[in-house]
């Protein structure tokens, strides 16, 4: 199985960035972990901050079994990734680290979700856990 996890804007500073929300742990080393957790799954992993690279993503990476997605704050803001979603055949499940809906109000909406398989948040960095233990259900 492939999965591939594509991080959106501000992602790469996961660990360093408003620890008491997001956590301590970089995303890097969870990645590491994770792999070792799933080691019949090859993981792919993006990360990017332009908006037009994560749509590309998203395509890229189609052709594989499942794809998880963290659009971060173009969560709240992207029709371009909600159609970029609703092109291809590949289930996506949306991941949040933090619980959206105990958070800002304009955090609340995501433009995303509705195109996606699932969504999770507030887990902090096991949501990807457990979207990867859906896709192998």
């Amino acid at each position: 199985m492939k999965i591939a996890i594509i991080n959106g804007v501000n992602l790469d500073h996961i660990g360093t960035r408003e620890v008491n929300i997001y956590g301590s742990v970089s995303f890097e080393d969870y990645l590491v972990d994770l792999r070792k957790d799933f080691p019949n799954v090859e993981i792919e992993y993006y990360q990017s901050n332009n908006i037009t690279s994560l749509v590309e993503a998203i395509y890229r990476f189609s052709n594989c079994d499942g794809i998880i997605l963290n659009p971060g704050a173009f969560t709240h803001t992207s029709i371009i990734l909600a159609d970029a979603i609703a092109a291809i055949k590949t289930r996506v499940i949306e991941v949040h680290i933090t619980n959206l809906f105990g958070r800002e109000m304009y955090r609340r909406h995501s433009m995303t979700a509705s195109k996606c398989a699932g969504f999770i948040s507030g887990f902090g960095l096991d949501g990807y856990r457990l979207a990867i233990s859906h896709f192998l259900l």
